[in-house]
């Protein structure tokens, strides 16, 4: 134990790899990008989940140092600052499986959670259409360490972004059909 704990805010977290019930692990790029990989031995699939709350973890790329994030329009993206989109609520389900669901958004009308979800085919999935029953948003933990981290400082979301969000994931329901046609894309919120 070290005299520099009172100075040296420490929590204990878990280097972990996050195994989904459809057989894939979430995996973070180098440049952000979120997908997963059936390969157990990837090293972009080993995160930092740090306790920031009761249940409430963030969850770091143990690689890039980069936080998982999900944004108001349920896509899950990558930040180099540690903000409120980044706070995930861990749950575990009956069969032990364990979900994630942001803190900050859910569906308006029915209130429910939006999750960290993977489909059958290995793709990550918009939040909003992840449903906490299904598969898709079941994960083990498969623990590697446990570790000591220094408590993220929260950066607040500002309307223009501090940095640009370093990639939006390609989700399996975009772009999205409607009656058959091609949507026009909606313009960005600036």
């Amino acid at each position: 134990q070290s005299r520099l704990w009172g100075l040296q805010p420490q929590l204990k977290g878990i280097v972990t790899r996050l195994y989904s019930q459809h057989g894939y692990y979430l995996q973070m790029q180098p440049d952000g990008t979120v997908d997963s990989t059936r390969d157990e031995s990837s090293s972009f699939s080993q995160f930092n989940l740090i306790p920031v709350g009761l249940r409430i973890v963030a969850i770091q790329g143990a690689k890039t140092g980069l936080y998982l994030a999900m944004n108001s329009e349920g896509y899950l993206y990558t930040s180099e600052h540690f903000t409120p989109e980044c706070r995930f609520k861990e749950s575990v389900f009956e069969n032990y499986y364990v979900t994630y669901s942001s803190m900050l958004y859910r569906q308006t009308q029915s209130g429910r959670s939006w999750y960290i979800g993977i489909n059958r085919d290995g793709q990550v999935m918009k939040g909003n259409r992840v449903k906490k029953t299904k598969g898709a948003a079941h994960f083990l933990p498969k623990v590697i360490e446990v570790a000591m981290y220094k408590e993220p400082s929260l950066h607040e979301l500002v309307s223009e972004p501090v940095s640009p969000p370093r990639k939006t994931v390609k989700t399996s329901d975009s772009p999205s059909l409607k009656n058959g046609q091609k949507e026009a894309p909606k313009a960005e919120a600036s």
